[in-house]
């Protein structure tokens, strides 16, 4: 099997980015609750071998292991529910602070074409270290949503702020994927560091406070 990232998902310049590739694979494992492991930078535009193990899968570049996936147990909980207008108003707040190779990022970035997410988190205000942004779903898929649930936990853990912090890992949890069009209001929160680790947990909530995905991520800081 094969699978191509198409540029249009780059979180930096050069690779895909994380949480798009993680939910790629994981559509691989057969289970409610996935950790994905990346291992490389996910390269653009070239197939991609998905090779599987039993219940995991491997996302392979030639010889080169560039993520892996297999079931996992979430063990997080969602934070309480973040308006729609708690929302807007925290992303009135982000703050960008990524390296210029993230401009372009699918989720976070900015580009002249549009075709990005726009999810930027920032503060909610009286609830920090919380993050949230509004994010109205272009796109209905679940890689989308591994996608839209990836950058903020960045932001979260102030990764952004730490040159070339990467995804390292990312155990997610979709229980619903949204409606294009659909109201949507991502969160993250810090879960605490070790060492060269940034741990953050994310979410995504329907309007009415459903949660619609969950996810525990490790970011990983440059030497």
């Amino acid at each position: 099997m094969e699978v191509t990232l198409p540029r249009r998902f780059r979180g930096p310049l050069t690779s895909a980015n994380g949480g798009y590739a993680a939910g790629r694979l994981a559509a691989f494992v057969d289970a409610e609750e996935i950790e994905v492991t990346l291992r490389l930078p996910p390269p653009l535009d070239r197939p991609l071998v998905v090779r599987r193990d039993g219940d995991s899968a491997l996302l392979l570049d030639g010889d080169d292991v560039v993520a892996a996936a297999r079931p996992a147990e979430l063990d997080l909980q969602p934070p309480p529910r973040v308006s729609i207008d708690e929302a807007e108003r925290a992303r009135e707040r982000h703050v960008r602070g990524w390296s210029q190779d993230f401009n372009e990022c699918f989720v976070c970035g900015d580009r002249s074409d549009g075709e990005v997410l726009g999810i930027r988190v920032g503060p909610v205000a009286g609830r920090e270290p919380l993050h949230a942004a509004l994010w109205i779903a272009t796109e209905s898929a679940r890689e989308i949503v591994w996608a839209a649930i990836d950058c903020p936990g960045a932001f979260a853990v102030g990764a952004e702020g730490r040159g070339g912090t990467v995804l390292g890992r990312m155990t997610a949890r979709i229980l619903r994927v949204p409606d294009v069009g659909e109201p949507c209001v991502v969160v993250s929160w810090p879960l605490g560091e070790d060492g060269r680790k940034l741990f953050a947990g994310t979410a995504l909530f329907a309007e009415d406070g459903e949660i619609l995905a969950l996810a525990r991520q490790t970011w990983i800081t440059p030497r």
